[in-house]
Order: structure tokens, then C-alpha cells, then sequence
């Protein structure tokens, strides 16, 4: 088996907590196994420009507390046509790049397959993807690189709400990200003591909803961006009319709501993320070494493994 000498490494998709310390261990990880490291900045649109960063011990320093990305992120339509991901697989043999890793969600491992699969694909090198999204919505892997601080920040930003809440008997409906996938609802949910949790997967009950507002006082309903009924607004002006007046009779009890949105992607990574993200990066480079590809590194029971779930995408969208 040929000796791999030149990796990269890109962040790609929505950013994630977490992605920094994938890079860091990576880059460090990778210069003590001899290997020259270059970051590729913009995920698939910097691979078509051909914007490649020599990465040193240096370059990563001071970046494991940091959240979103020192590579950027991007997203590229380009990527998505043959003559794009020619152009990207050309600039990787100029560079004499040999293995590619990639930290992101599902459309970039649907990238990484379309790329270099043996039947379609247009480049001969490794990939190896790695899952960086705070959705936790990647086949294979119990958590995702990103989910555990997006959850801790939704959670904290609910604690916070209950403060008011109770101040003014008024009711919460909060909504979280996740246009797919309910695991930061149901996390969220459960950890703030949420009176109810709306998610994409399960049909939210309107009538079980109402059965129970507003018996102590104030409540937290978590609902996900993506569930059938169009998000927080549209379920605040549903539940309205069903509130009864609130228990000291001189006034109505009423639903507020709060959308946290790209909050829950920022912020520093908890030492959770770090640790995933470490391991992660650090396997995907052994990963390259044993010469492995179209395979994606997961976290199975507390265990990490190599999984085909790149081969299971086949829709690109980068």
C-alpha cells in the first residue's frame, strides 16, 4: 500500500461547535504521523478555487475553545455539476494532495461520494467524512460534532425564559433548529422540563396541548423548526384562543414566543464536543493512513468506527 504524505482538511455545511478542535487534532495528529497538512478554506467552494492553507503546529493554536470555524464554510452550487468537481479533483493532484477529510452534515458526505466513488467520481484519492452538525441527523453515528453545545445553549436560553415566564404567568413556545430532525427538540425538551416537545417526526397533538396549559402558573412548550405545523408562530396563534384568563382574574394569560435560530450553532464547544471532536479527527487520519475511503467516522455506543454511510447518500448537495 502506497505511504500517504499529503492530506487536507475542510469544514463544509452549516457551521458547527466543535469544528475547530476537529481541525486542531487533524492538522496536529497528522504532523506527528509525518504527513504535510493543508486546510481547504469554504469547504467545496474554496476545493473549486483553489484556496489550499499549509497548516502548521501553529496554525491551529488557541482555536479548541472557539466555535465556528477557522477554515470558513460555504456552500457551492458549482460543486454540485461534473465540471465543477473536475475542476476541484484537478486542483487536488497539482497540490499532490492524496486523502481528503471533510467535517460536515449530509450533503457534504453526499458531496465526498459523488466526488470520489469508483463508479461516477472523478477523483482517485481517499475521503473520509466526519459528522459536524448540531442536528445530529447523520446515519451511523449516535452524536454528530456540534449537537451537545447547541443543545446546552438552547437549554440555558430556556432557563433563562422561565425566569420571565413566571414573573408574568405568561407561557413559552420555543423554537429550535432542526428542519428534519427533532433530536435538539427532544434533548432540549427534556432537559428543561418542557410541558411539551413538537418535532418533525411525530404529529403534533393540539388537543393533548391544551388538555394541559396553563394548570401551574406558566409553561414551556419546544417545538422544532421543521414540524408539520410551521413552527412556533404558526402554533402560538393556534393555541391562543385556548387559554383560559389567568388565575389572579385581572388579566389574560398569553403565549410568547422565541425563536433562538443561529444561536444555537455559535458559541464556545463544551468539553463534550472537544473530547468527540478530537477522537474524530484523530481517527480520520488513521483512517487515511490504513487507506481507507468513502467511509465516515462515528460514534457507535461510546465506541468509534468507520461506517459506508457516505455510500448510503446519493443526492449531492453541498
Amino acid at each position: 500500500m502506497k505511504k500517504i504524505k499529503k492530506i487536507a482538511v475542510m469544514t463544509s455545511g452549516g457551521d458547527a461547535p466543535g469544528m475547530n478542535p476537529f481541525i486542531r487534532a487533524v492538522v496536529r495528529y497528522g504532523l506527528d504521523k509525518d504527513l504535510e497538512v493543508f486546510g481547504i478554506e469554504e469547504g467545496y467552494k474554496g476545493l473549486i478555487k483553489n484556496q489550499f492553507k499549509y497548516m502548521d503546529f501553529d496554525s491551529v493554536c488557541n482555536i479548541i475553545q472557539q466555535g465556528g470555524t477557522i477554515l470558513k464554510t460555504a456552500r457551492s452550487k458549482e460543486f454540485m455539476t461534473h465540471e465543477g468537481r473536475v475542476k476541484a479533483a484537478q486542483n487536488l493532484r497539482e497540490m499532490g494532495i492524496e486523502a481528503l477529510i471533510c467535517c460536515g452534515g449530509n450533503g457534504s458526505y453526499a458531496g465526498l461520494y459523488e466526488f470520489a466513488n469508483k463508479d461516477t467520481g472523478v477523483w482517485d484519492g481517499l475521503v473520509i467524512g466526519a459528522p459536524g452538525t448540531i442536528d445530529n441527523d447523520i446515519i451511523g453515528t449516535d452524536y454528530t460534532i456540534g449537537f451537545d453545545t447547541a443543545v446546552n445553549t438552547a437549554v440555558e436560553a430556556i432557563d433563562k425564559l422561565r425566569d420571565t415566564g413566571d414573573a408574568h404567568s405568561r407561557h413559552f413556545i420555543v423554537e429550535v433548529m432542526g428542519r428534519h430532525s427533532g433530536d435538539i427538540a427532544k434533548a432540549v425538551g427534556v432537559a428543561s422540563g418542557a410541558r411539551y416537545i413538537a418535532t418533525p417526526e411525530t404529529k403534533t397533538d393540539i388537543g393533548a396541548i391544551v388538555e394541559t396549559i396553563g394548570r401551574h402558573g406558566h409553561d414551556i412548550i419546544v417545538i422544532a423548526e421543521g414540524d408539520e405545523i410551521g413552527g412556533a408562530d404558526k402554533l402560538a396563534k393556534i393555541l391562543q384562543p385556548h387559554l383560559d384568563a389567568a388565575e389572579n382574574g385581572d388579566k389574560e394569560a398569553e403565549f410568547r414566543v422565541c425563536i433562538l435560530g443561529h444561536v444555537q450553532r455559535g458559541g464556545s464547544p463544551s468539553a463534550r464536543d472537544r473530547i468527540l471532536a478530537h477522537d474524530m479527527g484523530v481517527a480520520s487520519v488513521d483512517a487515511v493512513l490504513a487507506g481507507e475511503t468513502l467511509k465516515a467516522v462515528s460514534s457507535r455506543c461510546g465506541e468509534l468506527l468507520l461506517t459506508a454511510t457516505l455510500v448510503e447518500k446519493q443526492a449531492v448537495a453541498a
